[in-house]
This record gives structure tokens, C-alpha cells and sequence, in this order.
């Protein structure tokens, strides 16, 4: 008879999924149901059939799993951030270990892969619920619900509904007291909210960043607009409405009541001709909207740690977050932090692992793998502001760090510059170019190459060029064990072994988990590696369609 759509059903669940959903079988077909955990009894609707597979919604925990726990949060299964909350520590551990190690034997072909597996490294357990409040970034969106209140929090899963909240427990408890004051300066000032679908509205999102170490805190308004205006009282009328548009639509604000400044490039410049003045004054008093960025400054000012107030502007009509341009308004341009004794300046618009404490055993594992003496040239990819490549400074002869961002390679130079680390540079271009361009200008193969490539892995230039300067290791970071195992199928094909590989839990509550990985230069000299020509695109091609089969087969299991 098969499965039907909104029929339900009783099933028990017996594993987790890519994304941590429950994974149980009714009438033989793999069913995805998200919220359950392996061993719960539950009762199940049937939301979508595939050909193979189906998806459904639990409606009862008949019977709960020894593995399920009640999470802190109240709205955990609503928002799409705490994916498993309801999942005990101890077992969101065991699965990510198990995930990597599935896809290094799956996709990598790894026949002894448990043997080389360390224990997974989890979080130490500061409060009485396990693995929260470990993230020193937060981005809120800040919209209006359909009965036009404000609402600030996050998107529920797989959509751009948010979800309002005052607490979220993965982020720093400061941001608690950060919202609460925001909520309060947008209502008394009449500040508004952005409108996604109408591309109307001014604040978007707010971001906030936090000094694990330092207790330095950085708040930055993304807004739709040059100027962040409200008015002295709440409550808009049409016509401020309408006032406020034109004003944002002309890119004025009121300075005060005899001068306006007009936004241009990367600097404030006075409008002079008279046409512009008069037309500006009209729009100023057919609305009453003025700068209250001073006025938000205040209600900032004394957060305990407050080191940078600032407003980024992003008028584009996208699911961005960021704009590319931020001016503070308060403060520095930049907080600090620390990982281990490497002192870094982090921007708003600056990549920063986003859970030090961890970061910094993840560091300290891709030193340990690197096994540096000090006479070693290091090549390090994807290296973002620096943060791993002043790490291995430390111990190496040179780090030569890659990163396609411009404004990233200047933080990392800065951030060598603030730790007097003279034994780095730093180039700005895709991995995949730099690269080749360098080792064909100075054939100097490199004594290890690491990695930390984005989800999708290493670009297959890349690889190529890598496996042509033929180091003696390569540290591999990722944050995606799946195209892990696919770039470690096509390093192994030419000639490197996998030698330890370490999963670590960089978030909890959620599905992903960092791996590092060191493979060893098997028996090979520099010179063969120029003879060998490998078709990298193919091979990943050939990877990819494998582990899309691989996967229809598991679901029809």
C-alpha cells in the first residue's frame, strides 16, 4: 500500500540523520522525523513521500528515549538554531564522532579509520545545563510580526519568521541586556523595523560581539539607510512616515535645525548649492525625524565591557546581513580578545571563530599534528585574519597565509603587527591562484600546508597545487566532514595517508562538528610529484555522484 501524506504513525526511532533529525522505518521506508531522538517510542504525521524516502512531524513522545532531555530553551524546537537541544550531551558526542567517522570509511574509502580517531573533544561544563553560552557573536534580526509589534530574535528553522526572544542561551548573557535596551530605544524614538519584503523600514539586524577574555563588547546596527532617525517621542502619523521615505530616498538627516549634510563616499560632505538647501529644508519640515544615533549611544554606554558602538550600512535589497561599509560612532573601530597568547583586533565585519574556548583546542590540535621544530616553511589556506597562521608562527620558520577577503588579510597583517610576529606573510587572492602563482615563481615546496576551507571544501586547483609542492604533512581543518572525506579520497590517490584525525564540538545544540585531520607524505619525493597529472574536477565529480547514490541506497534501506 505504501505511505500516505497526513496518515500517522507509530515508529520507533533508531538513528540521526546528516542534520541530527531522528531517522525511524515504518512499512520499510526511511521516515526523517526532526525533534526525535534514537529510542523514542513517538507518534508521527506524514508530511511529504519521496520515491525512497519520507519526512514526518512528531505529534507524541509515546515513550522517551534514555537519550532525551528537556532543553533549556522554551523555544528549542521552534527556532533553527538549537537543532538538538533535546538530545543529551553525552549522545550529540557520540553522533558527531560517529559522523565523522562514517564519511572518512563512506566517501574517504578509510577502511581503518577508527583506529585513527581520537576522542572527540567536548565542551567543558560551566553551568548545570551542559554546553551553552559559549558564543561571542550574535546577529538578531529586527522586524515587526503581523500585528505590527516589534521582534527581535531569531529565524525559525528553514524560514524568515523570527521567532522574539529575550534569552538565547548558545550566546553571551550580556546580549540578554543588549536586546532589552534596544527594544526599549526603537519603541521610545519611533525607530523603525526593516520590512524584508518591501524593502522598506531601517534596522535589520543587530550584531554583537564579545571578548571572551578581554570582556570587550561591540554592538553594530545594520540599517537600511545612511543615518539611524527616529523621533523624540513614539508613535509615527502618516505624514512622518511619508517624511522619513523621502528623507531616506535623498540620504539627508537633520544635523540641526540650520545645517544638512549630505552622505557621500567615505566621508560627511557639506551640500552648499541652494537648490539642494531648500529642497532638503522641505523634507525636514514636512517630517519629524532626526539623527538619534547619540541617543542610542546612550542607552549603550554603561553595558559592562562596552568598547565600540557602530552602524553598517546595507541598503541592498538581499538576505546579506552585512553592508561593506561601517562607521563607529562611539569608541574604537575594533574590540580585542585572545586565543592562547596570540592577541587579535576583531572588526564587525572580521571572520572570528565564534567559540574561543574551543578554538583554541582546535589550534592547539592543528599545532600538534603540524609537528613544527621551528625550520619549517608553513603554507596556511584560507586563513582568514590570521588566527591560525600567527598560532603556528609561533613554532615555524615562516607561515605564508591565504585569504580571497582583502579587509581580512589587513586585519591579519595588523593582528601580526599588534603581537610583534615578524615571521609571517599574508597574500590576498583564492586559494586556488595564489597558490600556483607563487610555487611557479619560486618552485619552493612547502614542509606542511594547512588548511580551513569553507563547508564546500578545497577548490581542486588548490589540491592539485598542493599535492605538486609535495609537503611533508598536511593539516586539514574542516567544518564539513563530508567534503573532508572527499578531498581526503583525492590526497590519498596521490600518495598521502591518513595519520590521526580529531572531531571536536565547536557547537553545541547544533548539528555541525570540526574535524582536524593530518595526513603524512607516503614515500615520495618533491620531483615525482611534477610527473603526475591528476584530474582533480573529475575526481571530485565522480566523489560527488558516489555519495549522492550512496545516499538513496541508505534511505531505501
Amino acid at each position: 500500500m505504501g505511505l500516505e501524506k497526513n496518515q500517522e504513525y507509530e515508529v520507533t526511532i533508531e538513528d540521526m540523520g546528516n542534520e541530527g533529525e531522528g531517522i525511524g522505518h515504518v512499512e520499510g521506508v526511511a521516515v526523517f522525523v526532526k525533534d526525535t531522538v534514537p529510542g523514542d517510542v513517538v507518534r508521527i504525521k506524514i508530511i511529504k513521500v519521496k520515491k525512497n524516502y519520507a519526512f514526518g512531524r512528531l505529534m507524541e513522545v509515546i515513550s522517551p528515549s534514555r537519550h532525551r532531555v528537556e532543553p533549556i530553551c522554551p523555544h528549542a524546537r521552534k527556532c533553527g538554531g538549537c537543532t538538538i537541544m533535546h538530545v543529551s550531551y553525552e549522545k550529540q558526542l557520540a553522533w558527531k564522532q560517529d559522523k565523522v567517522k562514517n564519511c572518512l570509511q563512506r566517501i574517504g574509502g578509510i577502511a581503518d579509520v577508527e583506529a585513527k580517531m581520537e576522542p572527540i573533544i567536548g565542551m567543558e561544563c560551566a553551568h548545570s545545563f551542559p554546553a551553552i553560552r559559549y558564543r561571542n557573536k550574535a546577529q538578531f534580526p529586527v522586524r515587526k510580526n503581523k500585528e505590527g509589534k516589534l521582534v527581535i530574535g531569531f529565524y525559525a528553522g528553514r524560514t524568515h519568521s523570527v521567532i522574539d526572544t529575550d534569552v538565547c542561551y548558545l550566546q553571551d548573557g550580556i546580549n540578554d541586556e543588549i536586546i532589552r535596551r534596544l527594544r526599549s530605544f526603537m519603541e521610545k524614538y519611533a525607530v523603525e523595523a526593516y520590512d524584508e519584503e518591501k524593502h522598506t523600514g531601517l534596522v535589520r539586524h543587530i550584531l554583537t560581539r564579545v571578548g571572551r577574555r578581554t570582556g570587550e563588547v561591540m554592538v553594530c546596527l545594520i540599517i537600511n539607510g545612511d543615518v539611524l532617525t527616529g523621533r523624540s517621542e513614539g508613535g509615527l502619523n502618516a505624514r512622518d512616515e511619508r517624511g522619513r521615505k523621502r528623507q531616506q530616498e535623498n540620504g539627508l538627516h537633520e544635523k540641526d535645525d540650520r545645517e544638512l549634510k549630505w552622505r557621500q563616499g567615505d566621508g560627511w560632505e557639506q551640500k552648499n548649492d541652494k537648490e539642494s538647501k531648500i529642497k532638503s529644508q522641505k523634507i525636514v519640515q514636512k517630517g519629524t525625524f532626526r539623527n538619534v544615533e547619540q541617543e542610542f549611544v546612550k542607552y549603550m554606554l554603561d553595558i559592562p565591557g562596552i568598547t565600540s558602538i557602530s552602524i553598517n550600512i546595507n541598503k541592498e535589497k538581499t538576505n546579506r546581513i552585512l553592508g561593506g561599509y561601517c562607521r563607529t560612532i562611539w569608541g574604537e573601530d575594533f574590540i580585542t580578545d585572545y586565543i592562547g597568547n596570540v592577541k587579535y583586533q576583531i572588526s564587525p565585519l572580521s571572520f572570528y571563530q565564534v567559540n574561543p574556548e574551543q578554538t583554541e583546542k582546535l589550534y592547539g590540535k592543528a599545532m600538534e599534528y603540524a609537528d613544527l621544530h621551528g625550520d619549517e616553511i608553513v603554507w596556511d589556506l584560507y586563513c582568514g585574519i590570521g588566527t591560525i597562521s600567527l598560532f603556528l608562527a609561533q613554532k615555524a620558520k615562516k607561515v605564508c597565509g591565504v585569504e580571497i577577503v582583502p579587509e581580512a588579510i589587513e586585519d591579519a597583517r595588523r593582528n601580526a603587527e599588534i603581537n610583534g610576529i615578524h615571521n609571517v606573510e599574508f597574500f590576498v587572492g583564492k586559494a586556488e591562484e595564489v597558490l600556483p602563482e607563487q610555487y611557479g615563481k619560486t618552485k619552493d615546496h612547502a614542509d606542511v600546508i594547512v588548511v580551513d576551507p569553507p563547508r564546500k571544501g578545497c577548490d581542486a586547483v588548490a589540491i592539485d597545487t598542493m599535492i605538486k609542492m609535495a609537503p611533508k604533512r598536511i593539516v586539514y581543518v574542516s567544518c564539513d566532514p563530508a567534503t573532508l572525506a572527499r578531498d581526503v579520497k583525492v590526497l590519498a590517490a596521490a600518495g598521502y595517508e591518513v595519520e590521526k584525525v580529531c572531531a571536536l564540538d565547536q557547537f553545541g545544540h547544533c548539528g555541525h562538528v570540526e574535524t582536524v585531520c593530518v595526513l603524512g607524505n607516503k614515500n615520495r619525493k618533491p620531483d615525482d610529484y611534477l610527473k603526475v597529472e591528476i584530474d582533480v574536477d573529475k575526481i571530485h565529480d565522480i566523489l560527488d555522484k558516489e555519495e549522492a547514490e550512496r545516499k538513496a541506497e541508505e534511505q531505501s534501506e
